[in-house]
């Protein structure tokens, strides 16, 4: 089973950007996404990255988030710009294990990587 590790979550002040990876232990086909969860709040999905379909955002990211994927080091990203606040979260990659885009569709969770957005 594909083992993922996120990475290049941090601080940052309104209006900054983080490149955030989900670096894979092997190859997979299959729609990768991000999600995150902030204290109190259910898991929400933020972006998925399909090799059929074009990239697919949560409406509080589109225009300012871009997940994209190498391939060749079985890593997907995720572009954040114009973070705000309410980004605040911890992110977690997961793979697609069934069809949505909700949370119970996806498997091989990471342990997440903590977003902060000061105000």
């Amino acid at each position: 089973q594909v083992q993922l590790v996120e990475s290049g979550g941090g601080l940052v002040q309104a209006g900054g950007s983080l490149r955030l990876s989900c670096a894979a232990s092997g190859r997979t086909l299959r729609t990768v996404g991000w999600f995150r969860q902030a204290p109190g709040k259910e898991r929400e999905f933020v972006a998925a990255f399909s090799w059929i379909d074009p990239a697919y955002y949560a409406d509080s990211v589109k225009g300012r988030f871009t997940i994209s994927r190498d391939n060749a080091k079985n890593t997907v990203y995720l572009q954040m710009n114009s973070l705000k606040p309410e980004d605040s979260a911890v992110y977690y990659c997961a793979i697609q294990s069934g069809h949505g885009y909700d949370a119970s569709s996806f498997g091989s969770w990471g342990q997440g990587t903590q977003v902060t957005v000061s105000s």
